[in-house]
């Protein structure tokens, strides 16, 4: 049996990064993409030779359809696509500027949708393959100071949904990830120099704690295995009731 291929956006950090680690460790063959290319490097280099990766900014969206033919060339077909990457930006409304708000769009929700459309160009022939994208707590209920952000990533829900409706006849399952308060560097610095929304987050989260990046990737993992084979279209929360807490 040939080694599944996997794409990770954003998978040399944060969540990314754990479901990288989680891939590699099931044996699937996965590239991944960013900026930085000291950070992909370097975990490319720690994961060993099923993880290899390409430097790359998502923002570019013409670059996309020849970024796409090129993995293709060097690993062949895609099984799996993991649209992970994104920014945030923490700005009162009345503060943000249409540029900040292009911005997060782009990244967030626009390349999302370019990758994506081009993946799916290849799996359709082979009338297989697995498109998961990454939600947010901001798409479930209102949260102050991240207008744009919570725009892309309601975006992302719908777009799930309509992708899955239009793919799965194909063969191709589309589903989502909805982390909550997941303990990362990037939270950690946000939620402890704000000990009153820390409070919040934790008083709302049925569960009482924050998850681990480990229990995102995981969840990932299901929704590209054959385990979840009769699953499109989902949204899965992995939040420790936080979406439906009080």
């Amino acid at each position: 049996m040939s080694l599944k291929t996997a794409i990770i956006t954003g998978g040399a950090s944060g969540l990314g990064l754990a479901a990288t680690k989680k891939f590699v460790e099931s044996g699937i063959k996965t590239i991944i993409i960013g900026r930085n290319e000291d950070n992909l490097k370097e975990v490319s280099a720690t994961l060993g030779e099923l993880c290899s990766y390409k430097v790359f900014d998502l923002s570019n969206l013409k670059g996309i359809p020849q970024l796409v033919d090129e993995l293709i060339a060097e690993f062949g077909a895609i099984d799996i696509l993991v649209n992970n990457a994104g920014i945030n930006q923490k700005k009162g409304f009345t503060e943000v500027t249409d540029e900040d708000f292009q911005n997060v769009i782009l990244t967030n929700l626009t390349s999302v949708f370019v990758i994506s459309r081009e993946v799916a160009k290849a799996m359709l022939p082979k009338k297989n393959g697995c498109i998961i994208n990454i939600s947010s707590m901001a798409a479930q209920y209102g949260i102050p100071y991240v207008i744009a952000y919570t725009a892309a990533k309601t975006g992302i829900e719908g777009m799930t949904k309509a992708m899955a409706v239009e793919l799965s006849p194909d063969g191709i399952r589309v589903n989502c990830v909805a982390p909550g308060f997941i303990a990362t560097n990037m939270s950690a610095k946000a939620l402890d120099n704000d000990p009153l929304r820390k409070q919040k987050v934790l008083s709302r989260t049925p569960m009482g704690k924050l998850g681990s990046p480990e229990d995102v990737a995981e969840a990932i993992y299901y929704l590209s295995s054959d385990a979840a084979k009769y699953l499109t279209g989902v949204v899965l929360p992995v939040d420790g009731g936080n979406s439906i807490g009080f």
